[in-house]
């Protein structure tokens, strides 16, 4: 794309988002006089990472119609700034308690899954994914998935999985969950069985939900896998005084696999441990309020470097499976 082009491209997204005529906001972006103008547009992806309330009573479909109002209106804040991506936890709309799907009332048994709003949830998304396509947004999203719902379910257990979405609305990737927690293996859901890999902008990007940032194994299998970044999405643990744990694992894969992490976590662990975005060498830069608020954090992420030290922990690993 010449330079042309990209900044034709971005005078036509910020009139979208921001109601300017196309002259208004040529006059914010046109390049000063004399500055050095690329003759290429850089690889990068602007992402938003969202931190949204945390919901788990699947009988209250008034609150799960609620979310998606705020989904939406996160998604609507993504726009205006700019962002090409915007993850969502794990469950957006709904992570249901495990005791409140109990077959037996009076224990924790297997989950009856034919009390969950199924029709509200798919309305819900066919909703979000409309909005998807009218602000030309990327879209990752945390929504169980029926067994065999490519066929309308067949009655077994559903999927923990996230649905990525793309500028035209369409789902072109689903991640199923793949390390379950004891208590979604006992009583939930059925695992996934494969990484998903998927390209933006030129970048790759790779998935992991639930508890699974406490597995290196997976993160250092996309780093194999040449991704530049990894989307993690969460639904917290049972305790929120406990997230920090999952954050704290997060920058130590972005420090040590040279990836960009993104952070998606619900808006009541953010005291402990806000969502955000990690940068390859473990920093923060961006992240969500330290409240129990919806809210956004945006950055702009790039190609992971290739780094020395990466290439040594490589080679080292390699040499002891030899």
């Amino acid at each position: 794309m010449t330079a042309d082009r990209a900044l034709k491209r971005r005078v036509r997204d910020r009139a979208r988002r921001t109601g300017e005529s196309y002259t208004a906001a040529l006059r914010h972006l046109r390049p000063p006089p004399g500055a050095k103008v690329p003759t290429t547009s850089p690889t990068s992806l602007r992402l938003a990472v969202a931190q949204t309330t945390h919901h788990t009573d699947p009988r209250d479909t008034e609150a799960l119609r609620a979310l998606g109002v705020e989904i939406r209106a996160l998604m609507h804040q993504a726009s205006v700034a700019g962002a090409d991506l915007i993850q969502f936890p794990e469950g957006t709309l709904c992570f249901p308690d495990k005791r409140l799907l109990s077959r037996d009332p009076d224990q924790l048994s297997e989950a009856d899954w034919t009390r969950f709003p199924w029709l509200v949830l798919d309305d819900e998304i066919i909703r979000i994914r409309a909005l998807a396509a009218k602000l030309r947004l990327w879209t990752v999203l945390g929504a169980q998935q029926r067994a065999g719902s490519d066929r309308g379910g067949d009655g077994g257990r559903p999927t923990t999985s996230l649905l990525i979405i793309d500028p035209a609305g369409e789902v072109v990737g689903r991640y199923d969950e793949r390390i379950l927690s004891r208590s979604k293996q006992a009583y939930l859901y059925a695992a996934g069985t494969e990484s998903v890999v998927i390209e933006v902008n030129g970048l790759r990007l790779g998935f992991t939900s639930g508890l699974e940032v406490l597995f290196p194994a997976l993160f250092s299998d996309y780093e194999e896998q040449g991704v530049d970044a990894v989307l993690f999405s969460t639904a917290g643990p049972a305790d929120p005084a406990e997230a920090d744990s999952l954050s704290s694992s997060a920058r130590t894969h972005a420090l040590q696999c040279g990836l960009w992490v993104g952070y998606a976590v619900p808006s009541d662990k953010a005291p402990y441990a806000a969502a955000g975005i990690l940068a390859p060498g473990g920093e923060w830069v961006a992240r969500c309020p330290d409240e129990a608020i919806p809210a956004i954090a945006v950055a702009d992420v790039t190609p992971r470097p290739e780094h020395p030290g990466r290439t040594w922990r490589r080679t080292m690993l390699q040499a002891l499976a030899d």
